[in-house]
Parts: C-alpha cells; structure tokens; sequence
C-alpha cells in the first residue's frame, strides 16, 4: 500500500503520465526521485512536523513532492493555484508553512511573490517547480541529493482548505498516521474494496491536482501499484481521447464535466473507443437526473457516486443499478452512519427531511477554528456531525439529498429547496448552467431568484427570462419558481464542480 514496494516488483511501470504527451515517472524514477526529494526537505531545514505548501498546476513534479512530504514527516499544505497573492499568504500564515513550492507560471508574476515574501513571517523560501523565473528551482535542488532514504524517514501529511465560500478558508488536516511511511492507507483500502482499484487500474485525473480528492486518488493508485494518467485541464475531447489512448479503466470526474461531454456533437462522442472504462464515478457536487440518465444511456452502468467531503466523517455510495431504481439518491452509508436531525438536533422519523449527520466516522476538527468545528456538532448528540447539507433516507436506507442548509430559501413560511430548480432549469437546452437562491421580499422575506449561464449569450434577456419563468411553472409549484431571473456569460464554479453560489448571493443582499 505505497509506491515503495513497486519500485523493487515492477520498477519499469509507469506510475503516473501526462495524458496529452509521452513523459511520466515509472515506479523506479518515482521512487529515486522522491528519496531526493525527501533529502532536498531536510537540505532545506524542514524536519518531521513541519508544513510545506504547494501552489501548482498539474505536473509530475507534483507527485515526488507529495511522496517526498510522505517520507520526511512533512504536512503537505495544497494552494489552489488560482488563489490571489493576500490568500495565498493567509492559507501559508494559518498552516505555519515554513517553505513554498510554486509552479512557474504562478512564479511568473513576480510582484504576487513578493507580497507573499513579505506577508508570512515564518516563510523561510519559495521554489519554483519547472522553470527558474530568478529564483531558486526544485530539479536543481534535488538533483545534487543522494537517491538514497533519508535516515529519519517518518510518515508525513496533508492539509486541505476548504474554497473560502463563506469567509476565510478553513484547514482540515489528513496527518493521523504515525511511524513508517511504507504502511496500508485507509482510502486506498476504502477504494480498492468499493471499485476494485489495485494494480492493474489504469485511473484518469481530469482535475487540479491541489484539490483534495483528486490527488488522493491518483496517490491511492500510485500506492496500489496501478498507473495515474493526468490531464493538464479537463477538455471534453481530450479527456476522450485520453480514455482511448491509455485504455483507462477508472475515472472520477463532477457532474459540469458530464454537461460538458454530453453537449459534444454525437459524432465526436462515438468516435473514440471507451470500452476500456470499468468505473466512471462522480462525486463533490448534485448531479442533475437527466444528466445522469443520459451518461447511462451513453456509458453502461458502469456510473457510480459516492457523497462524502473533505472532512471524512461520513461517506455514502449507488451504483447505476441502485440508481436507476432510486432516481436521485446519492446511496446507503459505506463509512459511518447517517442521521436526519431537525434544527434542534433531534432524529427525525423515516422520510422526513433535515439535517444529515454522521456518526462512527471520522472526528471532524477545523485547524484554528474551534468555533466553526464545533458548530458541526450535533447539539445532543455530541459525536455526530454534518457537512452542512439536508436530506432524507428512504425505507432502504438510501440518502437523497435536498441541498446545502445555508442555500434553504424561506419565502412566505415555505422552504424552498434550490437544488430542485436548478437540476431543472439545467435540462432547459438553452440553458449551460443555472444557479437559484433567496433575495429579500418585502412582503415574503424571500423569494426565488435564478442567475443563468446561456448557451447562447445572444438569447439573455427579458423574453428568454420569462420563458424560463413560465417553463418552471409549468413543472414546479408557484412558490419554488423564480421571480426573476439574471444572466452571467459564466457561473463561478470551482474546477471541482462546486457553484460559489454565496458570491452571486452577496450581490443582491444589502451590506448590512
């Protein structure tokens, strides 16, 4: 259960490769290269429990890096590399990151550094990761270290901050291992056991690798001795011609992608061989139902989902047979057990709908902030805890989902869950993406609003709002339509599907 071992059994497979060209790290080089940079850390100072943050686009050097924390006791703190220069600094200052590796694009905007330079005391250097840019760069480093473990080898970690949505970010740390750093990881295990991962997966990352989950799977692969293919960005085509080419057998990607792919012309999506796939899994954010049924349609049921997040507490998983009965439930638990609460905490009976909680996962602790870590908390049931979301369980113990608690629209008394119109207003073809949530009513405290993304920008406009109006209602009760309805040439998402929803809501709320 680590790359270590494969590098003595299979030291000229490849354990990760670009997907667009020919260049990737086989099992040896990973190894080799990741003993150096284990020594390069301690070159450079760091020592078992201190933080190294990364902020990069997707590249192999991502890989010996995160092998290289792994062996030398470090905390891998992930950067998105989108992030400005003032959160970039706020991220390393909370994490206490000594040492920063970037990218040389990011490096490449020389006045973002020196703001970062200068806003975190503790930060002893920054690295490029490709090329030099005026400053020192990590090949050089490790390329005069010994390929050699180092003598202190200890398992490290890796932390995680959340999109910053509703404040400032808040860490989760993934460090609770201790010893050894060859030695079985839980999610590889988790994995192996609900998709049958092991060595010969062949698995396609089409996701930023400074996210969570997809550098902990393409890192389970790696440690089950499969190959990771890595995409630069996700395209729709490449990421087709990525399946045929490698022969992928395994894939998670998030529901905007499957809009993505499905909005090809038909002659593009039947001309690539993807009989290789087994597993075609999608997680992080709602799936609209029509959307899933035409990825179906289209790929087998081989589409699985999972619903879990960062924090690990809770984790529930549906295969497509299990769906396709079940049309909208994202699965019965396969890590903790779910509870439906109301507002005061609660179990509510069979069917109701409330807050989901999870026991018998994993303690949920935000770095720094124990107001936010104990605001998940169930307030009578003291070790349950929530990821913020609303739902129900069936009779079978399947989970729906309703929506985020904090994106519940009260209009008039009425709860108004915004996921519903949203899976709707998404199958509208003339409609690319579609975000709906509460704006103040005088009469009614809320009411509905929509801010659409159109296929055509040319179509935006009071016509097509009240056709989009009258075609809600058409299908929905009155009170969970829109009232209105905006236009934005793109929504604000994240690459990992998530809507920033909270920062088209701010819009229209007094400051106050």
């Amino acid at each position: 259960m680590h790359p270590r071992p494969f590098a003595e059994s299979q030291p000229d497979k490849h354990a990760v490769v670009m997907a667009a060209g020919d260049h990737g790290m086989t099992y040896a080089e990973l190894e080799r290269r990741a003993n150096k940079g284990a020594q390069a850390l301690r070159a450079l100072g760091l020592r078992n429990g201190d933080a190294l943050a990364i902020a990069s686009d997707n590249r192999l050097e991502f890989f010996e890096i995160y092998w290289a924390a792994q062996r030398a006791g470090v905390l891998l703190v992930l950067v998105s590399a989108r992030l400005k220069a003032d959160e970039i600094a706020y991220i390393l200052n909370d994490g206490g990151a000594t040492l920063l590796l970037v990218s040389s694009s990011l490096a490449s905007t020389p006045n973002d550094l020196i703001t970062v330079r200068n806003a975190v005391p503790k930060l002893g250097e920054i690295i490029t990761v490709g090329e030099a840019n005026g400053l020192r760069d990590w090949e050089t480093i490790c390329a005069a270290q010994p390929a050699t473990p180092i003598a202190d080898e200890q398992i490290g970690g890796r932390m995680v901050y959340s999109s910053g949505t509703t404040g400032r970010p808040k860490g989760l740390k993934f460090a609770t291992a201790t010893g050894t750093p060859v030695q079985p990881e839980p999610a590889a295990l988790l994995f192996s056991r609900l998709y049958d991962f092991g060595a010969e997966t062949v698995y396609l990352c089409p996701a930023p690798l400074y996210h969570s989950a997809p550098l902990g799977m393409t890192t389970c692969i790696q440690s089950l001795g499969g190959t990771s293919v890595v995409m630069a960005k996700f395209d729709p085509e490449e990421f087709l011609k990525a399946v045929e080419r490698w022969k992928v057998t395994a894939v998670m990607v998030v529901p905007t992608m499957f809009i993505r792919l499905l909005a090809l012309p038909e002659a593009v999506r039947s001309g690539y061989d993807l009989s290789s796939l087994k597993a075609v899994i999608h997680a992080a954010a709602p799936c609209p139902i029509p959307v899933k049924h035409a990825m179906i349609a289209w790929l087998g049921p081989i589409i699985e989902e999972f619903y879990s997040g960062s924090e690990g507490n809770g984790m529930t998983r549906i295969s497509s047979r299990e769906w396709l009965a079940r049309p909208g439930s994202v699965g019965r638990p396969v890590v903790g057990e779910v509870h439906i609460c109301d507002d005061d905490g609660n179990e509510l009976p069979l069917g109701e709908t409330g807050t989901i909680y999870f026991s018998g996962g994993r303690p949920v602790s935000y770095h720094n902030d124990p107001d936010k870590t104990a605001s998940v908390y169930n307030p009578r049931h003291p070790t349950w805890s929530t990821m913020g979301d609303i739902g129900r369980v069936d009779a079978e113990g399947y989970l729906y989902l309703s929506d985020r608690k904090d994106f519940m629209i009260i209009s008039g008394g009425v709860n108004v869950y915004p996921q519903e119109v949203e899976n709707l207003l998404i199958t509208h073809p003339d409609v690319a993406d579609a975000a709906v949530f509460g704006v103040p009513n005088p009469d009614f405290g809320e009411e509905v609003k929509a801010v659409i993304q159109p296929r055509d920008w040319n179509k935006a406009g009071a016509a097509f709002a009240s056709d989009l109006i009258a075609w809600c209602r058409a299908q929905l009760a009155d009170v969970k339509c829109p009232r209105s309805i905006d236009f934005e040439r793109e929504l604000p998402r994240a690459e990992t599907g998530k809507l920033y929803k909270k920062e088209l809501k701010a819009r229209y709320w007094p400051a106050a």
